[in-house]
């Protein structure tokens, strides 16, 4: 299994997914991944930049999140290869559904929420997903296609975002 997230391939639209923990994935995998301005502009909470140390305390939180609730951020593989992490946190009550892809694979997004979709139907803890994007998120006709009809803006940890929900019963 590839796990380095190496650029000397790009997963193609029909690659297998497979899903790892975070702690799973090289360092400088994620540091790279997160530290692309192109991710950046898409994620109005990352105001720092990253190192070993923010890492360790992200996958902490991140695996404290499996170790609560049984269920958290994955790292998600393609044909071996990580492309992103991403999956279901809990928030009060609601199940927030979460992607950050590295920018050379956004097309799979798609792809990768309609599986994490399935995933959240077949879960008798999750009756419903939420999504909060930022307003630079331009294209949002996938959210249409699921079925998550549009919230409200919110605020989250100082910071607006357009919030989605999609019923999973």
């Amino acid at each position: 299994m590839r796990i380095d997230g190496g650029t000397d391939m790009i997963p193609g639209p029909d690659c297998k997914f497979t899903f790892a923990r975070l702690p799973d994935i090289p360092p400088e995998t994620i540091i790279a991944h997160m530290s692309d301005p192109r991710v950046a502009a898409h994620m109005p909470l990352l105001t720092f930049e990253w190192d070993r140390q923010r890492l360790a305390a992200f996958v902490a939180a991140k695996e404290a999140f499996w170790h609560r609730d049984g269920l958290g951020h994955w790292a998600i593989l393609c044909d071996g290869t990580y492309v992103g992490w991403g999956g279901f946190q809990k928030e009060g009550e609601e199940w927030d559904f979460g992607l950050v892809l590295k920018p050379d694979c956004f097309g799979l997004g798609a792809r990768i929420a309609r599986e994490a979709i399935a995933f959240a139907r077949a879960d008798e803890r999750i009756p419903f997903v939420t999504f909060l994007l930022p307003p630079s998120r331009k294209h949002l006709g996938g959210l249409a296609r699921l079925g998550a009809r549009f919230v409200g803006e919110v605020e989250h940890a100082g910071a607006r975002f357009l919030k989605y929900r999609l019923d999973t019963g």
